[in-house]
């Protein structure tokens, strides 16, 4: 009895210091810390990570895992471990005070505090440090050296002399010409929505000035930063570029450079230097250093601008494109293939416009990428459309501005003016072999994409055109493709297959092509040889795809694995196991997993350790990540290629997996691993016994925290649903609790995932929420063709009818909250329910007939497809079902909306057309209900800057604790704030 008495009391005792925990508030958003970037040594007995901050300075610990050696670092990040494990490497970021002290005065870019690097020999107090780092890089596969890049020195104000007064005549005349031309080129765009046509116009009035002050003599003003730099071709002049050896420490200085490459081993480093803003005979170059000889050669000089530089995998050959004929004030600028390999004096030219191959009207592209295939024997760059040059006689303030559309188009005005910065680089693939004098065309305007294959040894490469089937894009979501094999000898083009909704890829070593045909639910293969294809799946009785699809489109892939070495065997996945597959359909498939999952309900996934990795090895054996489709554990298993057999568990729980990262050489791993309590960093030198390393959650033991279960209901068409339940840590079931319905599609798998208080983007943050006393529930939702509006009601309805019969549950204090396509479904159910006491509606659609041929001004496509095929879920046109467009709108039965609304839409919304959210309100203004809109200036679909997080969060949680605690209405909710008010008076206090 004794002893009951004393459980009893430290019960009681737990219970009172649990009810003791504070509330979480808005102001500790900022604070709030978690496990950022994090590394593993090759060797393994090393790990970096950081702790940061929401907002303010961060932490980066190093750690021996062995040793208990450990040193932190104020505000680090990015850091590196070098190939042989021995250094760790690292940028310092400015004090964060600092920063936003030198931003509210204004300070000029170079004036701004900038990064510092850190080098430290790992196990010791060897510690080196550097101010005003710009850049720093060690070889990707090489040990003992590091390259670092500094910042423009700052100026010695000691040595300024004043500026004299026809300087300062200069000075005012150049200001005031610069102001005259910015302002006509802004006038130009004005009006414009359009980023990069705006930007555009800015750069070229920056042009402009220059050229302006260079006509009228203003150049002793426009110093290396205009006139010298500009004809470097770098826009400004480079800075000092130092070259360590880790172990001596002896360095190398270079300057002015501009940029720098190791080749991939670390034997020699790329330098390019621009030329001095001060010295009229210094001349850019181009150096290679030899890390091993302490050797520099110059391969090229007087050069106006080079780009794309890439060594191939031996460090022995250079390929790079570059500029070096004409003025740096030229019109029309021609770059240049050129080749350097070790021994030669010099880079020499290998392709040009006039080199034979090269088509007619094209020369060498300064946007592509160059590479060279693994075997070093093959070189693969971009040719493009030589541009005309531009009128110069035009004047641009007497020229037209205007979109001309189409029905020809193939993509619609907007989606053309989102793409156009990168048509304007629009680069085809071309190969050329050192010593040929010849380029071989392999893409073109017919057939844009390529990929290489066998990281470009094989002797083709794979080509995908769309070509015929791009307008099809705005309703049906995807295009058709046609898929080639490209002869990289002579260009020549076999087509695979036309007009298919594929996803082809090329195999490791380039024997066949495979895709997932998503119409026929199968994989096929392209045999490169014999030129068969074959459904290698269709002897698969079990479904290969997502059997939980609920849009009014073909299905997703289930996904792939990977293949066996030498393409002998393409693994896939079912909804749970994976399978075997024969390439040839020769051998039966097999189902290596055993039908584990499918028995246990457990889906398993490839974890990748390797990036690097092509293809598996007979035999070999592989790790899994599992997920319990039933009670949401993940978990770990082994499983040996080639095998029939059952996983091998290695663990598995109520909690979540990311990011699983092992040790190069050894057998080590770090590992996040998270529960609704906690999201934690791990170590273990194997993977069923795991350390914890870090320790964040200590952070919120003052806090009144929250737990999650599964909840299951039967909705109103008689089927089962589940739910995520949030409850408060001190959750008392003698006491009645507001709910808040947070929901978006199906968020049930999400049971074991951490959720950090932060300020919010777009929806409730459920920390914050149930640390003050709500209960929060996401239901999962399920559709039917025609019916989103309806099915939202069937899940969200019933599931609030569920809880309502809790004795736990204020059924007279419920509210829902969503945003984007969660906003439709709240706009849509308070048409059809009084049932929540408040709701709030993010990026609504209200009117789906007049959203349904608008544009994603994010992406400049049409929205049909949404409406057709994917979430929006109608199946059909405006024109074939009005009806269901109607009866899907809440627009059309505002009139029914009792409850108090919250919207919120920005005039930035890139997603869901702005003037959704205005048709709402302004239609429930009309009606005189209860209706707010918050739109947030120049934001997107969700907020993006931190200001405006915080600011929507504190409405959030005022609105709804009006309508579900009783709290008294903020200010903006009863008088609105005017624009008169605009940046003077939030409305944030309470009347």
């Amino acid at each position: 009895m004794k002893n009951l008495l004393l459980i009893v009391g430290l019960i009681t005792s737990l219970n009172s210091m649990a009810q003791t925990k504070k509330p979480l508030t808005h102001s500790v958003y900022d604070g709030w810390k978690s496990v950022g970037e994090r590394k593993i040594s090759n060797d393994g007995n090393y790990i970096v990570y950081a702790i940061n901050p929401q907002e303010g300075d961060g932490q980066l610990t190093i750690k021996n895992t062995k040793s208990g050696y450990e040193k932190s670092f104020a505000r680090g990040y990015s850091a590196i471990i070098t190939e042989d494990s021995k250094y760790a490497i690292f940028k310092i970021k400015p004090a964060f005070q600092e920063s936003r002290q030198a931003k509210i005065k204004k300070k000029k870019p170079d004036d701004l505090p900038k990064d510092s690097m850190v080098v430290v020999l790992l196990g010791t107090d060897s510690i080196f440090y550097v101010d005003r780092v710009k850049s720093f890089k060690t070889p990707e596969k090489g040990a003992g050296w590091l390259a670092y890049h500094l910042e423009k020195p700052l100026p010695d104000t000691a040595k300024k002399k004043p500026a004299s007064d026809s300087l300062k005549l200069k000075i005012d005349k150049f200001v005031k010409l610069a102001d005259s031309m910015i302002r006509q080129s802004l006038d130009s765009v004005k009006g414009k929505i359009n980023k990069e046509e705006v930007i555009g116009a800015a750069k070229k009035a920056v042009k402009e000035i220059y050229k302006k002050a260079d006509d009228e003599g203003l150049n002793e003003w426009v110093d290396a930063d205009g006139e010298d730099a500009a004809a470097a071709g770098h826009g400004t002049e480079g800075t000092e570029l130092i070259v360590r050896n880790l172990s001596s420490g002896k360095t190398h200085s270079f300057k002015p450079v501009n940029n720098y490459l190791f080749d991939e081993k670390g034997n020699r480093l790329l330098i390019e230097t621009t030329k001095k803003a001060k010295d009229s005979n210094s001349v850019a170059r181009l150096l290679i250093f030899n890390l091993e000889l302490g050797s520099t050669d110059t391969i090229m000089q007087k050069l106006n601008d080079a780009k794309n530089y890439s060594f191939d995998e031996a460090g022995n050959q250079l390929a790079f494109v570059a500029e070096r004929d004409s003025s740096s004030k030229a019109l029309q600028k021609f770059y240049k293939l050129w080749y350097f390999k070790s021994g030669m004096d010099s880079a020499s030219l290998l392709a040009e416009k006039n080199t034979p191959g090269m088509k007619i009207g094209f020369t060498v592209s300064e946007n592509a990428s160059v590479r060279f295939s693994k075997d070093g024997r093959k070189i693969f760059f971009g040719t493009a459309a030589i541009q005309p040059i531009k009128d110069t006689s035009l004047v641009d303030f007497e020229l037209a501005r205007l979109d001309v559309w189409s029905y020809n188009d193939d993509y619609l005005q907007p989606q053309q003016l989102r793409q156009l910065s990168n048509e304007q680089r629009r680069s085809y693939l071309a190969v050329t072999m050192p010593g040929s004098k010849e380029v071989v065309q392999l893409a073109d305007a017919e057939v844009e994409n390529t990929t290489l294959v066998d990281e470009g040894n094989a002797g083709w490469v794979l080509g995908l055109s769309n070509k015929e089937n791009r307008k099809a894009q705005q309703w049906e979501g995807r295009t058709k493709v046609a898929a080639y094999i490209i002869n990289v000898t002579n260009g020549k083009r076999t087509q695979i297959k036309n007009n298919s909704y594929g996803n082809y890829m090329a195999s490791p070593n380039g024997k066949y092509v495979y895709w997932y045909n998503p119409a026929t639910k199968d994989y096929y293969t392209y045999n490169v040889a014999t030129k068969a294809i074959k459904n290698i799946s269709s002897k698969i009785k079990v479904p290969l795809y997502d059997t939980e699809n609920d849009v009014p489109d073909f299905p997703s892939a289930a996904g792939t694995i990977g293949w066996v070495s030498a393409d002998r065997y393409f693994l896939i996945k079912d909804e749970f196991d994976i399978w075997q597959l024969d390439p040839n359909d020769l051998e039966k498939p097999k189902n290596i997993t055993n039908e584990f999952g499918r028995k246990n309900k457990t889906e398993f996934s490839y974890i990748r350790l390797d990036n690097e990795k092509r293809f598996f090895e007979p035999n070999e054996t592989i790790y899994l990540s599992s997920f319990n489709k039933i009670n949401k554990y993940s978990g770990v298993f082994t499983k040996q290629i080639d095998e029939v057999s059952n996983p091998m568990l290695v663990q598995e729980g109520a909690y979540s997996f990311n990011t699983l990262l092992k040790a190069k050489n050894a057998e080590a791993y770090i590992v996040m691993k998270a529960t609704p309590q906690y999201s934690e960093l791990f170590f273990g030198n194997h993977l069923n016994s795991l350390q914890q390393i870090t320790n964040v959650a200590t952070q919120q033991k003052e806090y009144n925290w929250l737990n999650t279960e599964l909840v299951h209901w039967k909705m109103f068409d008689g089927k089962m649903s589940e739910g995520i339940l949030y409850k408060p840590e001190n959750f008392d079931p003698s006491k009645k609790y507001p709910v808040v319905f947070y929901f978006y599609e199906k968020n049930s798998d999400g049971l074991y995932t951490y959720k950090a208080p932060a300020p919010s983007a777009s929806t409730i943050n459920i920390p914050y929420f149930v640390s003050n006393g709500y209960l929060v529930f996401d239901p999962n939702i399920y559709y039917k063709q025609g019916e989103p509006g309806e099915s939202a009601y069937n899940s969200v309805v019933s599931a609030a009818k569920h809880l309502s019969k809790m004795p736990w549950v204020d059924s007279t204090k419920m509210g829902i909250q969503g945003q984007s396509w969660g906003g439709y479904q709240v706009a849509y159910l308070v048409t059809r329910t009084n049932m929540f006491k408040a709701a709030g509606a993010g990026a609504p659609v209200a009117n789906m007939t007049s959203a349904y041929g608008g544009i994603r001004w994010g992406t400049g496509l049409n929205r049909q497809f949404q409406y057709e095929k994917t979430q929006s879920r109608i199946g059909a046109t405006l024109w074939e079902r009005p009806d269901l467009y109607i009866k899907n709108s809440p627009l059309f039965t505002a009139n029914k909306i009792k409850t108090p609304l919250l919207i919120m839409h920005n005039d930035a919304d890139g997603a869901v057309p702005w003037y959704q959210g205005i048709e709402l309100f302004t239609a429930l203004k009309r009606l005189d209900k209860k209706v707010w809109l918050l739109q947030y200036n120049n934001e997107d679909h969700n907020l993006v800057e931190r200001k405006n997080r915080k600011d929507l969060s504190i409405r959030l949680s005022q609105f709804f604790d009006h309508y579900l605690k009783a709290a008294k209405p903020a200010k903006w909710m009863v008088e609105g704030v005017p624009a008169i008010e605009k940046g003077r008076d939030w409305g944030l206090d309470l009347q």
